[in-house]
């Protein structure tokens, strides 16, 4: 009977240890700076490939990018691309809806643009620079940059 316990024990304990560890390994940042729609559709492609797949997504805009986190974005980040005409703003806000990944906006862009909080879409916010660093330096998180 004991070694039954330990053998439930144990197997309890392994199973917990591999699903804190495939929870850990499925973090994703994914950081996008380039002003290229092309580029920028393509960072929510994958981005959006890996929330489907499990992973934790977390989407940072710095830059000419941040521009798709406006209410009032540039066309470059409303037109639609090929092969599906989307948008690479509409595809980043359907990631953001359907799987709850996190965007915001470098800590830079709004003053950099003379603009605040205001400026964009619902749902997005300001990342805070240590808990992005933090964020950044896990070794289990996976960052993809654009």
């Amino acid at each position: 009977m004991k070694k039954l316990i330990l053998s439930v024990v144990l197997a309890s304990m392994t199973a917990s240890a591999a699903i804190a560890s495939s929870e850990a390994e499925d973090r994703l940042v994914t950081v996008v700076t380039s002003p290229d729609a092309q580029t920028q559709l393509m960072a929510m492609v994958l981005t959006m490939q890996a929330a489907q797949q499990g992973a934790d997504t977390h989407i940072m805009l710095c830059g000419p990018a941040g521009d798709l986190a406006l209410k009032d974005a540039p066309a470059s980040a409303t037109a639609g691309q090929p092969p599906r005409n989307m948008s690479p703003q509409g595809l980043m806000q359907m990631i953001r809806e359907k799987t709850g990944a996190t965007v915001e906006v470098c800590a830079i862009y709004l003053p950099g643009k003379g603009m605040d909080q205001s400026a964009l879409l619902d749902g997005i916010g300001v990342a805070k620079p240590a808990e992005m660093a933090a964020r950044l330096m896990d070794e289990d998180t996976r960052v993809l940059n654009y």
